[in-house]
């Protein structure tokens, strides 16, 4: 699948208009209009678009998404994240960002909401029927009829029930929170783990929690974030690591880093001091613990830190011949540290394409990688079922 992240603020524009001038990535294309778009283009490859439990309706999520499975013929995702920035919050009428646990609890309602609505309709509620003249079948309709503290939502959604019964959901966070929410109701856990010991251990705890949330511990795939820098040689592979190092700029490096840390203030420190002791944050817990785990562990300085994680941003990197890479991911998924990987290049297109010419044939040369699809949807791409209606599962029992 193509995985766009997003989010409903321009990127470090809170720390100043002189910082975000020299990123290149705060200003972007709203993903599901540019996937919906390539839908019609494309026809096996994932939709994965991300979008906020926090900011957003559900029922506006839930037609989204169920719209864009019925354009790309059952292959959507959605990223599901709780916003990461008061500047998202200010720009839908909030003064302040959401605690992290109310954004997380908001998120658990969300969640049930979109997928009440994702079962407005059975899949066979259309019966088009012109002799009788009638449209659907008033006993297929199921209005979710859902409120709590959070939501109120009647329902039925306005869109048939998508190709594939739900789109595939995708959850990214790591905290305990996101992996109570993830174990309960996602498809697919997008993570960034620094090496393979912590990767297995992650897996492993989150697998336990979703078999406790009454679900078999496969139907959800753990897929770590990797960035291969992929050269013919070991050498010509660092030098293309290094380069891209080089071009880092401080301002930025530092803004990235304060950003990842939850807008902890680090303007008035030193680059070359040790990165302080932090508290907690409001932002990304998961990415505030990684990051203060690698500058401990390597006893790093600030800029040291933000060099570190500037290119993966915490995720895993890889960096040499096509065959390291390939080894790399194989270990990581024969030791039970993922179930596959969400891959960021970087550099675009050229170590996309060096990635794709190079390391994919050597997965499917050692049968880790598919040399065809044998189904159509994201759901059989990724080895979990497609999601049946409550009705149809009402009738298995009966």
């Amino acid at each position: 699948m193509v995985f766009l992240a997003d989010g409903l603020a321009v990127r470090n524009f809170e720390q100043g208009p002189h910082i975000t001038s020299r990123m290149g990535h705060g200003v972007h294309l709203e993903p599901l209009t540019l996937l919906s778009a390539l839908a019609v283009h494309t026809e096996r490859i994932g939709l994965a678009a991300t979008a906020s439990t926090s900011y957003t309706a559900p029922f506006h999520v839930a037609r989204q998404f169920a719209s864009l499975d019925h354009l790309g013929g059952g292959r959507a995702a959605w990223n599901l994240v709780t916003s990461v920035s008061v500047a998202e919050a200010r720009n839908v009428g909030f003064d302040e960002h959401l605690p992290h646990a109310e954004r997380y609890a908001r998120a658990e309602s969300y969640v049930d909401v979109v997928r009440k609505l994702w079962d407005s309709w059975s899949d066979d509620a259309f019966t088009a029927d012109k002799a009788g003249g009638q449209y659907f079948d008033p006993q297929r309709v199921f209005p979710a009829g859902y409120r709590d503290e959070h939501f109120a939502v009647e329902g039925p959604l306005n869109i048939a029930r998508s190709p594939q019964g739900h789109p595939v959901i995708v959850q990214a966070g790591s905290s305990a929170a996101g992996q109570k929410l993830a174990a309960r109701t996602a498809d697919v856990v997008f993570t960034a783990q620094p090496n393979l010991e912590s990767a297995i251990a992650f897996r492993t705890g989150l697998r336990q929690q979703v078999e406790k949330a009454g679900r078999p511990a496969d139907a959800l795939k753990v897929l770590p974030g990797l960035m291969p820098v992929v050269g013919d040689t070991e050498e010509e592979a660092q030098r293309a690591f290094a380069e891209l190092q080089g071009l880092i700029d401080p301002e930025v490096g530092m803004a990235m880093l304060s950003r990842l840390l939850g807008g902890v203030d680090l303007s008035g420190l030193s680059p070359d001091a040790p990165l302080p002791e932090l508290g907690g944050s409001n932002a990304i817990q998961s990415r505030l613990e990684l990051i203060r785990g690698i500058a401990r562990s390597g006893r790093l300085t600030i800029r040291q830190t933000y060099t570190a994680i500037a290119g993966a941003r915490g995720h895993h990197t890889v960096i040499g011949t096509p065959e390291t890479v390939a080894g790399v991911m194989e270990q990581w998924f024969r030791a039970g540290g993922a179930d596959g990987f969400i891959v960021l290049p970087a550099l675009y297109p050229q170590h996309f394409e060096k990635f794709a010419s190079q390391v994919v044939p050597i997965l499917q040369e050692r049968g880790l990688f598919r040399k065809e699809y044998a189904g159509s949807t994201l759901r059989s791409h990724l080895g979990i079922p497609r999601k049946e209606h409550f009705t149809s599962i009402d009738r298995q029992v009966a």
